[in-house]
């Protein structure tokens, strides 16, 4: 699964890319696990085969949730592992996961031996950043039903796997009012 996410993002040499997915290691995380706090220092990147995890900031006791990521995919607090400085965020499993790691010691020898990965998750990168700056701009610019309506088009099937308040957070709407678009908004 590692394999065919990363070609999807870059075409690897198959050697390379052979040496580069065999030196992530298997690890499970029981369901509302922290696996990276605020102000730790994310030191494995995680790549998700099973499970939901979502990452977050606590202001005022209150979550804000930044993201959510389920397989395949990427997890983890991107600033901090790249950086390897503090997280400001947490990232918590919503449901019991099993994901890949890799740390940053050896994911970053890859990049400085092999242009090709180095390409890869500059690629990456930049996709994650586009989709960033959408979500910014809808949770800028869109009403809550905009906003909802967007949601349940690109993430229909998180619907019922993600606790509704979990959601409201996400997408910035209040649970009661999130409670009546699911009932009164047809999708």
């Amino acid at each position: 699964m590692l394999s065919e996410f990363l070609n999807s993002i870059h075409p690897v040499e198959e050697s390379i890319l052979k040496k580069y997915t065999e030196s992530w290691r298997a690890i499970s995380f029981p369901r509302k696990t922290i696996i990276t706090a605020e102000g730790e220092t994310q030191k494995n990147m995680y790549f998700v085969l099973e499970g939901i995890q979502k990452s977050y900031f606590l202001y005022k006791n209150k979550e804000h949730i930044m993201a959510f990521t389920y397989p395949p995919s990427f997890s983890g607090v991107p600033d901090s592992f790249f950086t390897q400085s503090p997280s400001k965020f947490f990232l918590e499993t919503i449901t019991p996961s099993k994901m890949l790691k890799l740390s940053y010691e050896q994911h970053n020898n890859f990049l400085k031996e092999y242009p090709e990965l180095n390409t890869l998750f500059r690629k990456g990168t930049e996709f994650v950043l586009s989709g960033v700056l959408i979500r910014h701009a809808e949770l800028m610019a869109y009403d809550i039903e905009t906003r909802f309506k967007n949601f349940m088009q690109r993430s229909p099937h998180l619907l019922n796997q993600i606790p509704r308040k979990d959601l409201a957070a996400y997408l910035r709407i209040d649970p009661t009012n999130f409670s009546k678009l699911i009932n009164s908004v047809k999708i």
